[in-house]
């Protein structure tokens, strides 16, 4: 008897799977333009140098103890570190855990999260505070550093989705944005941006692959569970 070609088309996705994604697209979006709001204000003189800014950059004058720590947040946190070894690294842990997908998610999303980075920098061009202990480059708001943080602990969220996970990820991100002002290479607000701009781009990335992510972890789960069965 003659086989005939299975057409059975492939499964979709799901309401909720959709839904999902929906919902990071638009968080994402709104945390991505009010950074850029902010920044454009910025650049206009309307938000320059907040009172707040002002008041926090002289309360953590009483955290020198934290120096040592602000300076080793400040190499992992930027430059060819961040930029390079930590996506790369976080790809190859993903191809070693065989979920590809969510390695293409953190590459994609450091990339853009970096992109809007300068992007904004560029068009904010706040002054950093003058009393700086780290090497920078041009442009206060927002805080690149922090950005990067944030949209790694947001991959890390959508990708293994535990409280555990997300509550580490937050304290990451907090210790990082309070490191840089700790040196003095942010404002406070800088902080606040960057944390934005790394939670909605990661956000908006993860939306588009929000699908695909969703079916490896499903077949990833399936696949150990089959295993557990047959153990002896």
């Amino acid at each position: 008897m003659e086989k005939t070609a299975d057409t059975t088309p492939a499964p979709r996705a799901d309401d909720r799977t959709i839904t999902v994604a929906l919902q990071r697209l638009v968080v994402g979006v709104v945390l991505l333009v009010l950074a850029v709001g902010v920044g454009i204000l910025g650049a206009a003189g309307v938000a320059d140098t907040p009172a707040i800014d002002v008041r926090w950059n002289g309360v953590v004058d009483r955290f020198t103890s934290l120096v040592p720590f602000a300076f080793a947040m400040n190499f992992l946190g930027g430059g060819w570190f961040a930029t390079f070894v930590v996506p790369l690294a976080g790809l190859a842990v993903m191809l070693v855990l065989r979920r590809p997908w969510a390695g293409v998610l953190v590459v994609a999303a450091s990339v853009v999260s970096a992109g809007v980075v300068q992007v904004i920098k560029g068009i904010s061009d706040r002054v950093r505070p003058e009393d700086m202990l780290v090497v920078s480059d041009h442009g206060s708001f927002p805080s690149g550093h922090t950005a990067n943080a944030a949209t790694l602990a947001t991959i890390a969220v959508v990708v293994f989705p535990r409280v555990w996970v997300a509550l580490t990820g937050a304290a990451w991100a907090l210790a990082m944005g309070f490191s840089r002002t700790i040196v003095h290479a942010h404002w406070l607000t800088d902080t606040a941006g960057g944390a934005m701009i790394g939670v909605g781009a990661a956000l908006v990335v993860a939306s588009a692959l929000t699908v695909s992510v969703s079916r490896e972890a499903a077949r990833r789960d399936r696949v150990h569970k089959l295993g557990v069965g047959r153990a002896p």
